[in-house]
């Protein structure tokens, strides 16, 4: 199974969406395998969105990501990197449809409230940013065979 790095942002911790995003990639059938809250700084800030550092808004995509503390996931599941982003949506909320995280709970291009990993490849470096290897957890939920058929594990 593929993994996923998900921030809520500040926009979501603020705004008391937390449970609300948790609750749907719960219902989605996503597995979180790793979920902690952290404070950003600018440092690790400068690496994550290294390529918009020399960007105009970088200031205030700082200024928004060290508003308060973010909760970082991994989450597990078969085409885990796409299943998420679709669930996501686009990244400016006032474009993006209509039952994606974004086009139901923000208006906003840079308070959007969720950073999803745009692939496999920068998952993998992404969640090895946010998290040490063990707190990392592999289990199988107990549903998970009403979540996916057998052919599809």
């Amino acid at each position: 199974m593929e993994q996923t790095l998900v921030i809520l942002k500040p926009s979501a911790v603020e705004r008391g969406l937390i449970g609300e995003v948790i609750g749907r990639i719960e219902k989605k059938g996503l597995i979180i395998s790793g979920m902690k809250m952290m404070q950003l700084d600018e440092k690790i800030l400068r690496e994550h969105y290294a390529h918009l550092v020399d960007k105009p808004f970088f200031p205030s995509i700082v200024e928004s990501m060290v508003a308060c503390p973010v909760i970082v996931m991994c989450l597990k599941g078969v085409e885990a990197v796409r299943v998420f982003r679709e669930m996501t949506g686009v990244t400016n909320g006032r474009k993006a449809a209509p039952g994606t995280l974004r086009g139901d709970y923000c208006m906003s291009g840079q308070m959007n409230i969720v950073h999803a990993s745009d692939s496999v490849e920068n998952a993998k470096i992404e969640i090895a940013r946010f998290f040490k290897p063990e707190e990392i957890f592999e289990y199988t939920p107990a549903n998970l065979t009403f979540t996916y058929g057998n052919d599809e594990l």
